[in-house]
Formats: C-alpha cells, sequence, structure tokens
C-alpha cells in the first residue's frame, strides 16, 4: 500500500487537509510524500504534544530525500541536526528546549530558514512570529496509541503550492 492511499484520507477544511494514520509506518509514509514534494528553500513547522510522532514524520521527509531515516534523530538538546542526501540538505530543528528570542538567535536559524536546503522545525509554534511566511504548518495529534490526525496548513504562495500539489496526489480541492 503506497502514499496515494494515505493521501486519499485527505480531507478539505479551508486551507487546510487532514490525513489518518493508523501506524507509524503509514505516518512515514505520508512524510515521504510530502518530502517529495518539497523544494530547497521549503520550511514544515511541526507541532503537536510530545511522543505525537514529530521527529519520525522528519524520518519519512528524510527517506524522499535520499537519508536513511535511521540516522535521523531528535534534536532535542542539539536544537539543530544537518543531514544530506542524493535529494539535498535537510536541517532539522528543535525549539522544545528553546526558552528565549536570544538562544533562538544564538542559533543562526535564519541562515539556515532562507538557506540552500529544506528546514523542518518541530515546536515551530513557540517562535512562531520567527516562522517564515511561507512554510507548510502540521499538527500531529494522537488518536490511539499508534493512530495518528496529521493537519496540514499551507501558508503564503509556496505553501499553498505544496498544499496544491497535495491536493492533486489526494484529489482534494483546496478553497480559494
Amino acid at each position: 500500500m503506497g502514499p496515494e492511499h494515505l493521501l486519499s484520507a485527505f480531507r478539505e477544511e479551508e486551507i487546510l487537509l487532514e490525513a489518518v494514520s493508523n501506524s507509524p509506518e503509514e505516518t512515514m509514509l505520508a512524510a515521504k510524500a510530502v518530502g517529495e514534494l518539497l523544494l530547497p528553500g521549503d520550511l514544515l513547522n511541526l507541532n503537536g504534544e510530545l511522543g505525537a510522532g514529530k521527529t519520525l514524520f522528519v524520518k519519512g521527509v528524510a527517506q524522499a530525500l535520499g537519508i536513511p531515516a535511521e540516522v535521523v534523530t531528535s534534536p532535542t538538546f542539539s536544537i539543530l541536526n544537518e543531514y544530506e542526501g542524493e535529494g539535498g540538505l535537510l536541517y532539522h530543528f528543535d525549539f522544545y528546549r528553546l526558552e528565549d528570542e536570544l538562544e533562538l538567535e544564538n542559533t543562526g536559524y535564519q541562515d539556515y530558514f532562507y538557506g540552500s536546503g529544506i528546514t523542518v522545525v518541530e515546536w515551530g509554534n513557540l517562535f512562531e512570529a520567527h516562522l517564515p511566511g511561507e512554510r507548510v504548518d502540521i499538527t500531529l495529534e494522537k488518536t490511539s496509541t499508534q493512530g495518528r490526525k496529521l493537519i496540514f496548513a499551507g501558508r503564503g504562495q509556496r505553501g499553498r503550492e505544496i498544499m496544491e500539489r497535495l491536493r492533486g496526489l489526494s484529489g482534494v480541492r483546496l478553497r480559494d
């Protein structure tokens, strides 16, 4: 069963798309499908409670870029992990332990957000004012031990383009 199965579960809700994942494997397949749509300079903002699957989602995006999932780890303590694959650079931030804007500034985040790689930020909602306007926000919600609801919202022109491409995979129409 490929990502088309998962993406067929997307539904329309204003500028949102929603998918249901019944297992970690399905979450990774959905993430890989999203990762295949990304270009250098794109940013995904992942939010959800602890254990919702944010790092697992990054593993799926990494696979789309030719980065083995097993090398992707949570950057909770390092704040940033960088990976390089056949599909380009992946910058993986985790803002969970950042206490203030000064700590954020010290990460040099702008060089990455506006650089030549794809950026994925966990807990980006903690510093939402510092995120680029062009992005896709993804919220992962636990529905069961293994099940997740994935809610996608495109922000700015590029975010909407990604959402349109996702819609094309899933047959869902976005409202203008």
